[in-house]
């Protein structure tokens, strides 16, 4: 490691992974990804879905292997298999008196175990790490082609119904109120959580989508009591861990889907240390005689 910092100069380091072709995919693509997880991360912190995103991530690996097994393209599997665990939770929920928490641990870790099976039986060139941890340094130009389109879509969702899906995040009562259809809401921003999470998949794969659909809206959600600022704050802070743990993954030889989270986490201690108004720091030295 002493080595590295000490023959490569800071202009090396940001420029000869860009000679690379699958770097500048790489780059581009957990970017664009980390953008979209960001901004759909500032309705999932004020709505306080951390364990629907949980869920919906990991109920998506049976789509993933069926899809590949037909030859379809795993986004169509995943996306079709997310919002069935949505529309599964929703069915147990009213059908019994389990508490929704329970019933969102009860389908994801089945439809979970599921994929896990699926890959055991179904003879395929899946790779299971590739599922579980995303392979944005290997990713091809269908899955490429499939990440961006999807990214767009969300994008376009979230833009279109931006301010009736911050009132109902902010106050659901208020929102049907005045005439708003909550019941559509809710289904249309579990369906862009679906299709997020599939987006995901390429970068840092299943098990750690959650964290980028979390980690830059709880960082923003500290650092600005303004929803605007706290989108543009979410993007920016999801895309440069993005890029950083891409970098970082390079010269380090290490898993790159956790690298970005690594990087995103860290960002989020930061946050939560010294962000002006909320950091612990700051409220420690506000409140010492």
């Amino acid at each position: 490691m002493i080595n590295l910092f000490t023959s490569i100069s800071p202009l090396g380091f940001l420029l000869e992974p860009l000679t690379h072709e699958f770097m500048r995919r790489a780059l581009m693509v957990s970017a664009l990804v980390g953008g979209v997880c960001g901004l759909l991360s500032c309705y999932m912190t004020l709505k306080g879905w951390a364990l629907m995103g949980d869920a919906v991530s990991h109920a998506v690996m049976p789509g993933v292997v069926i899809a590949y097994a037909l030859g379809l393209p795993f986004s169509l599997g995943a996306f079709v298999f997310g919002v069935g665990s949505v529309a599964l939770i929703g069915f147990v929920k009213q059908k019994s008196r389990v508490k929704e928490d329970t019933v969102i641990g009860l389908v994801f870790t089945g439809f979970f175990a599921l994929g896990l099976v699926l890959v055991s039986k179904i003879k395929s060139n899946i790779d299971l790490m590739h599922i579980l941890f995303g392979s944005p340094l290997g990713i091809s130009n269908l899955d490429l082609q499939q990440t961006l389109i999807i990214s767009f879509i969300v994008i376009a969702i979230l833009l279109i119904f931006r301010r009736d899906l911050m009132l109902y995040c902010f106050d659901p009562t208020h929102a049907r109120s005045i005439g708003i259809n909550t019941g559509i809401l809710h289904y249309l921003l579990l369906s862009v959580l679906s299709l997020a999470a599939v987006a995901g998949l390429q970068t840092v794969g299943i098990i750690l989508v959650v964290a980028m659909l979390i980690t830059p809206g709880a960082t923003a959600y500290l650092l600005t009591d303004r929803f605007d600022r706290m989108n543009y704050l979410a993007v920016l802070s999801s895309s440069i861990s993005s890029i950083l743990g891409v970098y970082i993954s390079y010269w380090f030889d290490i898993e790159t889907g956790g690298s970005i989270v690594l990087v995103q986490t860290l960002i989020f201690l930061l946050a939560f240390l010294f962000a002006p108004r909320y950091g612990i720091l700051k409220f420690t030295n506000s409140s010492s005689p």
